[in-house]
């Protein structure tokens, strides 16, 4: 009589049996590292959603904070300026106010030029025609403001908006007391020199120093003050305003 010898560990020994068994193990343990991948895939999936979140939320408070600065007030300005909007311009400019403060610095500049060597008596004449004759040299001055604009933001018109407002302390310094800050150029190819005030919500130009400009309007009218101040009564006011290109001088100044 011959034996069925059957080898337990040979595969090919195994019953339907155990086959199905083993198959429906396998993708149990499938299924189940399957889960586990999802589940690691979406906790990793929501930290990533949460920080990117908190990273939009800081990002957009602090340009909400960067709003109420002098270098976001600026940045404004170099784009009004880029971009010629004079409505912009007017509400981040106090032109009376800057032109207001610009005058000392004419008025110091065309006694520089001229006064040098005069007696002090006509020095005190020349302080005391200076105070009617502020009008002509504002009007000069206020001319003059939108150019200086368009000059000293041209050298930043390149620059991004966004890399002005964040960027503006590499390449100016601001030093703030209260309600006022000044300004002036780290860098001595952007020469920049202002006074800014917080008015109406907002940072403004309330001042600017600039001695090429006030040389120039102080070579226009400088002569003509330092002539009425010697030679009063001897040229009439009209004729001062003829050739210094102001019609009507005599109704705008009245000399002491």
């Amino acid at each position: 009589m011959s034996k069925i010898v059957v080898d337990l560990e040979d595969p090919s020994q195994e019953t339907p049996e155990s086959s199905a068994g083993q198959s429906v193990l396998s993708e149990y343990q499938h299924r189940e590292s399957g889960g586990k991948f999802r589940k690691i895939f979406g906790i990793a999936a929501g930290i990533i959603a949460i920080i990117v979140l908190a990273v939009l939320a800081g990002g957009f408070i602090y340009w909400q904070y960067l709003k109420t600065t002098p270098q976001y007030s600026l940045a404004l300005l170099v784009d009004a300026s880029r971009r010629e909007d004079q409505e912009m311009i007017d509400q981040l400019v106090d032109t009376d106010s800057a032109v207001d403060n610009f005058v000392p610095q004419i008025t110091d500049k065309a006694i520089e030029l001229y006064g040098r060597g005069l007696a002090p008596s006509v020095i005190k004449q020349i302080s005391r025609i200076a105070t009617p004759f502020l009008p002509v040299v504002k009007q000069r001055a206020k001319a003059e403001l939108p150019g200086l604009l368009k000059e000293k933001t041209k050298k930043f018109e390149k620059i991004p908006f966004p890399a002005l407002v964040l960027g503006a302390k590499r390449y100016l310094k601001f030093v703030q007391e209260g309600n006022t800050v000044t300004v002036s150029s780290i860098d001595p190819d952007r020469p920049v020199n202002l006074t800014m005030e917080y008015k109406d919500g907002k940072w403004k130009v309330v001042g600017f120093t600039d001695e090429k400009l006030a040389r120039r309007i102080a070579e226009k009218i400088g002569q003509e003050m330092i002539a009425l101040a010697k030679n009063k009564g001897k040229n009439t006011i009209d004729d001062l305003g003829k050739q210094i290109g102001i019609p009507n001088l005599g109704d705008i100044i009245k000399i002491p």
